[in-house]
This record gives C-alpha cells, sequence and structure tokens, in this order.
C-alpha cells in the first residue's frame, strides 16, 4: 500500500479487507458497482467481488435499506449506501423503526448487523438538500450505534469494527474530508465503536470535535497556542456507544469545555456532551461550558427561515477567549 491514503480511498480499503475476511459481507447502493461510488468511495470493489457482492440498487433509499434489512436478518453483513446523509430522510421509517427494533422485538433471537454509510455535512455548495449534518437525526434512535470518523486510519478501523458489530451501525463519512491524506494502518486494524481519542494535548481547556470538526479544532488549537492558551482536542469518533470517560477525563485536566460540531445549536450531539458533563462533572469546571455549532443565518426575504453555516476556526477562537478569561 502507499505511504499515504486519502478518506475516499480509505473507505473503499476498508470495505474490501472486510469482504475478503468475511464472505457473507456484501455491498449495495446506487451507482456502487463499476461506476465506484458518486465520491469514488467504492472503486475498485466491484472489479475484486464482482456483481455477486457488489450490487447496484435502483434509486430508491427505502429498497436499498429495506433489503440490506432483510439480507443482515438472515445471515449476511450487507453494507448499504445512502449517497447524501439528507436523504436517510426517504428511508426513515426503516432506520428508525424497523431496523433498531428487531433484536427487541424477538427477545434478541435475531440481529441485523448492517452497515449504513452515507456522505454527510456542507460547506462544499451541493445545495440545501444535499449538505446536511444528519448524525444528530439518528442520535435520537435507540438501537443504532453511531460513527463519524476524522482520518484515513480510523476510516479503516471502525468501518472493520462496524462490519463485525452484530448491531446495525450508521457510518457518516464527511465530504469536506474525502481528499484529505494519511497514513494507512496496518492489516488487521480495528478501532474499537465508542473509543475517543485526545489527538491533541492540552492543559488550558477541552474542545470536543467530530468528524470535519476535529481538524477545524486542530487548527483553533494552533491559533490559541500562539496566544499561550494551550487546548486539548479530543477526538469522540462515535456518538453511540459515547466515550464519556474520555471527554470527563479531558475535563479534569482542563476545566474548561468547548464543543464543536456542525449540527445546528438544538438538538445537537454538543448539548448531550454538556449535559453529561454537567450531570457527572459539574465540580471539574471552573468556567461555564459552550458550544460552538452550525450559525443560523436569515434567509434573504424571509422573515423566519434561516440556513445553516458550518462553525469556523474564528468562532471556536472566540469562545475559548471569552473561557480563558474565567
Amino acid at each position: 500500500m502507499a505511504d499515504v491514503i486519502t478518506y475516499r480511498e480509505a473507505v473503499a480499503e476498508g470495505i474490501a479487507r472486510e469482504m475478503r475476511r468475511d464472505p457473507t459481507v456484501v455491498c449495495l447502493g446506487e451507482d456502487i458497482g463499476a461506476a465506484g461510488g458518486v465520491f469514488k468511495t467504492t472503486t475498485g470493489l466491484h472489479k475484486e467481488f464482482g456483481p455477486e457482492r457488489v450490487w447496484d440498487t435502483p434509486i430508491s433509499e427505502q429498497a436499498i435499506v429495506g433489503a440490506a434489512m432483510g439480507a443482515a436478518m438472515t445471515g449476511m453483513r450487507p453494507v448499504a449506501e445512502i449517497m447524501f446523509s439528507d436523504f436517510l430522510a426517504c428511508c426513515w421509517d426503516y432506520l428508525a423503526n424497523e431496523i433498531p427494533k428487531v433484536r427487541y422485538m424477538t427477545g434478541g433471537q435475531v440481529t441485523v448487523p448492517l452497515v449504513v454509510r452515507t456522505a454527510n455535512g456542507g460547506g462544499l455548495g451541493f445545495g440545501a438538500q444535499h449538505s446536511q449534518a444528519t448524525e444528530n437525526w439518528a442520535l435520537t434512535v435507540p438501537g443504532l450505534k453511531i460513527a463519524a470518523p476524522a482520518t484515513p486510519a480510523d476510516v479503516i478501523g471502525m468501518m472493520a469494527a462496524a462490519i463485525r458489530s452484530d448491531d446495525p451501525v450508521v457510518f457518516f463519512e464527511h465530504k469536506a474530508l474525502l481528499a484529505t491524506k494519511g497514513t494507512p494502518p496496518p492489516p488487521g486494524h480495528v478501532v474499537e465503536l465508542g473509543r475517543a481519542r485526545v489527538v491533541r494535548p492540552g492543559d488550558d481547556i477541552t474542545l470536543v470535535a467530530l468528524a470535519t470538526t476535529v481538524p477545524l479544532a486542530l487548527k483553533a488549537a494552533e491559533v490559541l497556542s500562539g496566544e499561550g492558551i494551550e487546548a486539548e482536542v479530543v477526538d469522540l469518533r462515535c456518538l453511540v456507544p459515547l466515550d464519556a470517560a474520555a471527554v470527563l477525563g479531558s475535563v479534569r485536566t482542563t476545566s474548561r469545555l468547548v464543543t464543536v460540531e456542525e449540527n445546528p445549536y438544538q438538538g445537537g450531539w454538543g448539548a448531550t456532551v454538556v449535559s453529561i458533563v454537567a450531570d457527572e462533572g459539574f465540580g471539574l469546571l471552573d468556567a461555564p461550558v459552550r458550544r460552538v455549532t452550525a450559525e443560523c443565518v436569515p434567509l434573504p426575504f424571509a422573515d423566519a427561515l434561516e440556513q445553516q453555516v458550518v462553525p469556523t476556526v474564528d468562532k471556536v477562537v472566540t469562545e475559548v477567549r471569552r473561557l480563558a478569561a474565567y
């Protein structure tokens, strides 16, 4: 393998590793076969594994996820692609009402070991219906695991863990990260779902981030370091399971917390993290907690409608400076 690998190449590599290891792993989705996917994240899979294991589907999210559910319940481990995460709304009944409930409704007799992959996030000009960060949608559904890797190595390691899971996993691949590069992991690399990682140590403040906000938080930390403020950056990696212990451990060191997310302020995952810290680590804090989220910007010629704009380095730096004054 090359010395570096892109995030989009890591998606294909992570799936391929598991398909080589386990013959029950199959892929399905729109244009994922010979075309290699709209984002080229399945390049090479059709050539290596053929149409028996890489299935091009009709343009129907319900058909894709419904077929994946049935395949998973009958002994396969499907990896289903929903082209844009916005389109999860089109198959929401399966994702919210059916797939995560099967194990409970059968008393544990039937599992649904499937992965729903999807391209997530905005800021790239794809349009209003193709640019949302929707991981907070899935966060409200009991029974779903939620993964959102920030690096190529984590894509491969977390993909392995997701495919091997007996529980359904929604795997968010951020569009803004697809061209980023990193060192490929060794064979057999697996990253346990629900295990956060400190990607930059620091003593003055904790920045908790996910997916594309991880490099954003790292850039903010570099700016702050020039001002004498050393920020610790924690990459959550997963929302379910959520590594609350890692967040609390960091806050125990820094006594200050800022969450950095692309979701709207209302209902975002940062609110969950903040509530856990308030409940279990209030005595660790020396300053109020702050949340950096997607900005709500009024639409032209509209009184009540708003659009979401992704968070910025400047916004993170500003919030940290406020807390540093405490």
